[in-house]
């Protein structure tokens, strides 16, 4: 079995950022576990990146979407994988946040 290599674009690593300053803000005590619980989902890809739904297409490049579930609602981090074996983070958001930044 394939196992690919995972890489957070620096987009993503914005992304947690901003992601756990909002819940320190909101609700501190799940903060830290929704990152843990993104980075748990995320470690996936390493073997099954092929099985989450597919996304848009960028640049010629077709893109990924992976829920992450957290209750009544989650997360979703959009991935592309590329030839060499890299599985990329390219974004990470809540559900209910209209759209990538």
């Amino acid at each position: 079995m394939r196992r690919y290599q995972i890489e957070y674009e620096l987009d993503a690593i914005e992304d947690l950022k901003r992601l756990h300053e909002f819940l320190m803000d909101a609700a501190p005590e799940y903060a830290d576990a929704a990152l843990e619980r993104i980075d748990q989902a995320v470690k996936k890809l390493e073997i099954i990146p092929h099985s989450c739904r597919k996304a848009d297409f960028q640049d010629g490049v077709q893109l990924r979407e992976l829920i992450i579930d957290q209750g009544s609602s989650g997360y979703i981090a959009l991935f592309e994988i590329r030839p060499e074996g890299v599985v990329s983070v390219l974004a990470i958001k809540h559900q209910r946040e209209i759209d990538y930044h």
